[in-house]
């Protein structure tokens, strides 16, 4: 979907023709949450001319209390109506997405959004001229209890592709659909994924700023439509054992002038030079960006075998067990699918690092190993040393130890946001390891 630019005179007028009574003037923290200032409609000037204020040290990873004052400056383009009223009102509510800025008016480091502006910047100055991305988040539908907070008893016994009766998250899922397409998304494909409780919706690729909102936008529609239903939605990449967990693949392709860089029809394969590199790129630099692709505790709990989620940094066009494939289409559609990214990644600073990685194989000219063709579930240890396949990080504590030794994945997030994150993630990791689990209990107390 092309995204309108609306003047400041354009978006008066909606909020005044549509009953506008609120904005709500997001943003996003370094840990991918998104948060928010809403006011009357009665500030809007003051949010047009980028004068809202904001609190910036009560955010996590963004300043101290001494420096605390930022501004939130709107992306005029995002402007959008939610499709529903505010409750007890008759009145809407639209939505703004802001950049965020210092006191001094200059663009603040710690800004995910801020990330991914710069390293589309030296795409540019690279010679592309878009970066396209198109993801394929999915979530788990958990039923409420008589209080209405989340249980962890799913809604349906559905598999993949399943239909009612057995996906009985059929309606809540053609109400999101109906939902984002209200609000200018357009909807590629929805269905009932392997696990049970599980789905997805596939929305049109768009250049790598608009597609990083768009996931932001999505999740908050996916969690409010669930709610409206009597079901709550999770992002949790592995919210239930022995199960499909949730993942984001991730479609991406670079553009030039000419087109889609990443073509070749005189190539095997239908790739061209930029794109080998750009993956022998991605591939190197994988180990540390996966702890923004994959930045929870939880999220090493998907990356296992045998539950369908990549492992092991290797490609290949014909087969799903390796980080990153080549899906058949050529054309304009020619492009990589990075499979490891889940949905709790934050959008922006996953998306930077893995340009940057790409534009670093481009600058470097980093041709991939060969293309892995056969499962690598079923390869010995052996076997994947001689084919060079190496291992993702395996828990969160030695995937932010990579990212901390990777010099290019840092410098795409900037160091402030580097240092936030590491920062955060460590004591994440801590705290996760002083909690004595129930498999803890299970297996020893007895036998010890």
């Amino acid at each position: 979907m092309a995204r309108k630019t609306f003047t400041k005179e354009e978006i008066k007028q909606i909020v005044a023709d549509e009953n506008v009574e609120f904005i709500r003037v997001t943003f996003t923290d370094v840990l991918g949450a998104i948060k928010n200032v809403e006011v009357p409609t009665s500030q809007l000037d003051k949010v047009l001319d980028n004068n809202l204020m904001f609190d910036g040290s009560s955010i996590e990873g963004f300043v101290r209390i001494n420096e605390s004052d930022m501004y939130l400056y709107p992306d005029l383009s995002t402007f959008m109506i939610f499709p529903w009223a505010t409750d007890g009102h008759g009145g809407k509510v639209a939505r703004l997405i802001a950049d965020i800025y210092t006191a001094d008016r200059e663009p603040f480091a710690g800004d995910p959004r801020h990330a991914l502006r710069t390293v589309l910047t030296e795409a540019r100055e690279a010679g592309f001229t878009s970066f396209n991305v198109g993801t394929e988040p999915e979530f788990f539908l958990f039923k409420l209890d008589e209080k209405g907070n989340p249980t962890t008893e799913l809604n349906d016994k559905g598999g993949y592709f399943d239909l009612a009766p057995l996906d009985m998250g059929e309606n809540v899922r053609r109400e999101i659909v109906l939902t984002l397409e209200k609000m200018g998304f357009e909807i590629e494909a929805a269905h009932h994924e392997v696990a049970e409780g599980q789905h997805e919706v596939d929305f049109k690729y768009a250049s790598a700023l608009e597609a990083a909102d768009n996931i932001q936008t999505f999740k908050l529609v996916v969690k409010t439509i669930a709610r409206k239903n009597g079901y709550f939605a999770t992002f949790m990449p592995k919210p239930v054992a022995g199960i499909n967990g949730s993942g984001m693949h991730t479609n991406m392709s670079l553009f030039t002038k000419e087109g889609n860089a990443f073509e070749d029809v005189s190539d095997e394969m239908g790739l061209s030079k930029a794109a080998y590199n750009f993956l022998g790129g991605v591939l190197e630099h994988a180990t540390a960006f996966t702890a923004l692709a994959n930045p929870t505790v939880n999220s090493y709990k998907r990356l296992t075998p045998g539950f369908e989620a990549p492992v092991y940094v290797a490609w290949s066009a014909s087969n799903r067990s390796p980080m990153v494939r080549v899906p058949a289409s050529r054309g304009q559609s020619t492009r990589l699918e990075l499979r490891s990214v889940d949905p709790t990644a934050n959008p922006y600073t996953s998306l930077a690092a893995i340009l940057a990685s790409g534009l670093d194989g481009i600058k470097r000219e980093l041709e991939p190993l060969a293309s892995v063709d056969k499962n690598i579930y079923l390869m010995d240890e052996i076997e994947r040393e001689r084919a060079g396949i190496t291992d993702l990080p395996d828990t969160l504590l030695a995937a932010v130890r990579e990212l901390a030794a990777d010099e290019v994945v840092r410098a795409a997030i900037g160091e402030h946001i580097a240092d936030k994150f590491i920062e955060a993630k460590k004591i994440e990791y801590t705290s996760y390891r002083q909690y004595v689990s129930q498999w803890e209990t299970d297996s020893y107390l007895e036998k010890y």
